[in-house]
């Protein structure tokens, strides 16, 4: 018997990262995770239990600011999902917290993907390194990059600097070192959990659902669904035509009074009302005057940004969920894993 085709997926225990592990184990992969806390493969073996076969699972320790144990996890692997990243939910002080492990992380494991023989390494950026910056600009592809300054955001600044490193670090390797290198870019990723530690992506339905704030600016989000997400990852690493380049993996733009009020509909009835009312733009200029995370969201506020899928539906036939179904599918999770009493 062929023995299965081993997969590295970093940053096993994230809420992205489960989904890929889950995805690659239904189709009959080895995959070798990695976590900085080994202590917590336990739990993550039990999740994902719930979803799939577990036999082909097993974990390495690694570290994204350490080179420790990179060249073990991706030893004997055919393609490195390289999912790990940190997104925080609160905006860091110091935008160097979150860009150096993230640039430097990917480096590290390029590094010893090159050293292991790794056909290919599928990196998941995000449109955060795709359409900030801008400041009249609307319609984006996979031709445009975020214009780094401090005004983004540590987290748009660490995707956009941690994947420009990536794919300068591939021009720059000898023909007979290389490999191929792919990137998707997600949109603000909702769905369903698999491990009840949740995710900084998911705070916006959470926060809705359990009525922490107060009513709804008139800002909205691109969306996609994390199973989707998980989908497009495997279709980039097998695809040939994928290698090189970039995907925006967008599914459609929705208002947060949109998303509020199908919150409200689904799921108020059953105990679980939201505040669907739109906060007008001066409530929350003033808000940021002492909240710099509100101040974040200022220059979004009635922009709506379009980013276009068309890559990712044609080379990947990507066929993404419904939104709607997307939200209330994460409605539903964060009630049963008991995030939402």
């Amino acid at each position: 018997m062929t023995a299965p085709v081993q997969v590295a997926v970093t940053g096993a225990s994230g809420y992205i990262a489960l989904h890929v592990i889950a995805a690659l184990l239904d189709q009959g992969y080895a995959v070798r995770g990695t976590l900085r806390d080994m202590a917590r493969g336990d739990k993550i073996r039990a999740a994902l239990a719930k979803q799939t076969d577990v036999t082909g699972l097993s974990f390495a320790e690694t570290d994204l600011m350490s080179d420790a144990g990179w060249d073990a996890a991706l030893a004997d692997c055919r393609y490195v999902m390289h999912v790990a990243s940190p997104l925080p939910v609160v905006e860091p002080k110091n935008h160097d917290d979150l860009i150096i492990p993230a640039r430097d992380g990917a480096l590290r494991v390029l590094a010893a993907a090159v050293r292991a023989g790794v056909q290919r390494v599928v990196m998941t950026s995000s449109i955060a390194a795709i359409g900030y910056g801008h400041e009249d600009k609307t319609i984006f592809t996979e031709a445009d990059w975020s214009v780094v300054s401090e005004e983004i955001g540590a987290y748009a600044a660490s995707k956009t600097i941690a994947e420009r490193a990536a794919r300068d670090f591939i021009a720059g390797l000898p023909a007979a070192r290389s490999l191929e290198f792919v990137t998707i870019n997600p949109s603000f990723v909702l769905g369903p959990l698999i491990d009840s530690d949740g995710s900084a992506s998911i705070e916006l339905v959470r926060k809705l659902m359990a009525r922490e704030v107060p009513g709804c600016p008139k800002m909205g989000f691109s969306l996609v669904d994390v199973r989707d997400v998980a989908a497009a990852h495997m279709a980039a690493m097998i695809n040939p035509t994928a290698a090189g380049k970039r995907y925006i993996c967008n599914t459609e733009f929705k208002m947060m009074a949109q998303i509020a009020e199908l919150l409200n509909l689904t799921f108020g009835p059953g105990g679980h009302p939201v505040r669907t009312r739109e906060l007008p733009n001066w409530v929350v200029r003033i808000v940021a005057l002492f909240d710099p995370a509100v101040g974040r969201i200022v220059p979004e506020l009635g922009r709506q940004k379009r980013y276009d899928n068309a890559a990712i539906l044609q080379d990947l036939n990507w066929q993404p969920l419904p939104m709607d179904e997307t939200i209330i599918a994460t409605g539903e999770s964060l009630i049963e894993m008991g995030v939402i009493k």
